[in-house]
């Protein structure tokens, strides 16, 4: 499984002292009523002003249940925790899309055999065809003969959590 290693993420990320200072203030903005917490729609507002889309219920369920059950809410703290980890993944696959954009030099949206030959002889020059070849066959998951970004995603996930 060659892209478990070739994939692994970066070591947690820290924010700038200026977008920490953005999130508090977020935090503090849709904090309306200084209850010291976020209820759930707070939380949605939250997402929608630092990321600009509003959380599915699915995600939003997912986060009120990682809440310390003590609170009614998401705390400064949790919220902070919860912003960074999303910012760290965005950068994250936003990394993998430079990756794939920079493998994809025809712009077609998916990578074929060829694409893979010359990225490899780039990164990793002494790799056989058989290998490069094996690699592409694990990463192309419906056998299509291209390698979407969803695939190369995955690939580039696979083994990370």
């Amino acid at each position: 499984m060659f892209f478990s290693q070739a994939g692994a993420r970066p070591r947690r990320w820290e924010a700038s002292q200026s977008e920490h200072k953005k999130w508090v203030e977020v935090f503090k903005a849709c904090d309306e009523e200084n209850k010291g917490y976020l209820s759930r729609e707070d939380f949605k507002v939250a997402v929608l002003m630092l990321f600009g889309y509003k959380p599915s219920k699915i995600e939003a369920d997912a986060v009120m249940s990682s809440v310390d059950p003590n609170t009614s809410g998401i705390l400064l703290k949790e919220f902070l925790d919860i912003v960074r980890k999303k910012k760290e993944a965005q950068l994250y696959r936003n990394e993998i899309r430079h990756i794939f954009t920079a493998f994809d030099r025809h712009y077609r949206g998916y990578l074929t055999l060829e694409d893979f030959k010359k990225a490899f002889k780039q990164v990793a020059p002494k790799l056989s065809e058989r290998i490069i070849l094996e690699v592409f066959r694990e990463v192309d998951q419906d056998s299509d003969g291209h390698v979407s970004f969803k695939d190369f995603e995955y690939a580039m996930n696979y083994g990370q959590k």
